[in-house]
């Protein structure tokens, strides 16, 4: 009975919404399997005795990648549809992840280092292909409900990323490493099969078709949102990436399954105020942010971290400051993302849209890059604290650019 309620419900849905639906589960599926390659390969090779600097680099083509595809990919998906990024984002995740499955004398930096750059091509074509798409959804003029759609979508899609950093731990500690990513493969090769089968050919293709310089964003509002970002995403894997992970383990002696539990949690907690962040700052259906709205939460922002780094540097109870201090960076930072991804969307023309959504998500993979690679140095050189600080500098640059935004 149930069965045939949903084939009912399905059946009445427009066919443009039942594609959404479609590249959204892809989309929370590859989450999963991405969180979880995260945490697995921090823990993993932090056990092998790999410095935070080795760990750091681990994941440098997997966002240098990410930049390049987000690039191309926005390019590829207005041209060929949305449903082709989509699929062979999946299959690059599968093939990442069965790279990874030798023996461990195999998993040289090298060789990790390329496995990761498929994964980092694969998801943001996923990525880029979800975000796109809600653009076609939503009936030009409704802002409100596109920033509650918007915000619904990347919030869920972060909760799954942080079940993925708690299935990571418990994969490593049940299934070892090889087997947790072999189990992974599996799943998503799943998803994968019925992908092909569901997602039709002309989804965000665009009736003009744009030609390979128009990868390059001409609107100045969205060159300006994008070097926000920017620093907005290095501010957060500055510290979040390499550097927490390691301290967690390293100070506190917490175990895989504490670590991987506790940044579960809290990207979970991140993911749900994302979801919710157009009613915590006042939206309602019908109005939408601004860049003032950008700018005022950056601000709020900006405090977290020089909070926390205040109270490592005067001893000021580390535990509780650590873990208090990163569940107020989360809420905020959430309200912080959940505002540029609207704001992208609707800066967006809606032909082609993956181009436009494609360089902004450029910017971002631009600011993981970078704020990884400092995770693993400025960690290892100079302690938590410092990345702390960098972390700040960025989310006020961030605020001060979100000032030349519209209002």
């Amino acid at each position: 009975m149930g069965l045939l309620s949903l084939k009912k419900i399905s059946s009445k849905l427009p066919d443009q919404v039942k594609q959404y639906l479609v590249i959204t589960g892809n989309y929370w599926a590859f989450t999963l399997t991405d969180g979880a390659l995260r945490m697995l390969v921090v823990l993993y090779f932090h056990q092998l005795g790999y410095s935070p600097l080795n760990i750091a680099m681990l994941f440098l083509f997997y966002e240098v990648f990410g930049v390049i595809t987000n690039l191309i990919g926005g390019w590829l998906g207005a041209r060929l549809g949305l449903n082709k990024t989509m699929n062979t984002g999946l299959i690059l995740q599968i093939i990442a992840l069965a790279m990874l499955a030798v023996p461990a004398d195999m998993l040289t930096i090298i060789y990790v280092m390329a496995a990761q750059a498929l994964s980092g091509i694969a998801k943001d074509l996923n990525k880029m292909s979800a975000k796109s798409a809600i653009k076609l959804l939503v009936p030009n003029g409704a802002e409100g409900k596109l920033y509650q759609w918007v915000a619904m979508l990347t919030g869920s899609k972060n909760a799954l990323k942080g079940v993925g950093f708690f299935l990571g731990g418990v994969l490593l500690t049940t299934l070892e490493f090889k087997g947790a990513v072999i189990f992974m493969a599996a799943l998503l090769t799943l998803v994968w099969l019925f992908s092909l089968l569901a997602l039709k050919e002309d989804l965000g293709k665009a009736i003009n078709k744009p030609k390979f310089n128009d990868i390059f964003s001409k609107s100045s509002s969205i060159n300006t949102l994008s070097a926000a970002r920017l620093f907005l995403f290095g501010a957060r894997d500055v510290w979040f990436v390499v550097a927490l992970p390691v301290f967690l383990a390293v100070t506190f002696s917490w175990d895989h399954w504490w670590v991987g539990g506790f940044m579960a949690s809290w990207v979970i907690g991140y993911g749900i105020v994302q979801s919710i962040a157009p009613y915590i700052n006042g939206i309602k259906q019908g109005n939408a942010p601004t860049g003032k709205s950008a700018f005022k939460w950056a601000s709020y922002l900006t405090l977290v971290p020089a909070a926390i780094a205040l109270a490592l540097h005067y001893n000021f109870h580390i535990q509780a400051s650590i873990i208090i201090g990163l569940m107020i960076f989360g809420a905020i930072f959430a309200i912080n993302s959940a505002l540029h991804s609207y704001l992208i969307v609707s800066y967006a023309s809606s032909d082609g849209v993956s181009l436009d959504i494609g360089f902004y998500y450029m910017a971002n993979a631009m600011g993981r890059l970078i704020g990884t690679i400092l995770s693993g140095w400025i960690y290892q050189a100079y302690g938590l604290t410092a990345c702390l600080w960098i972390s700040t500098l960025f989310i006020g640059i961030a605020a001060l650019l979100s000032l030349r935004l519209k209002s």
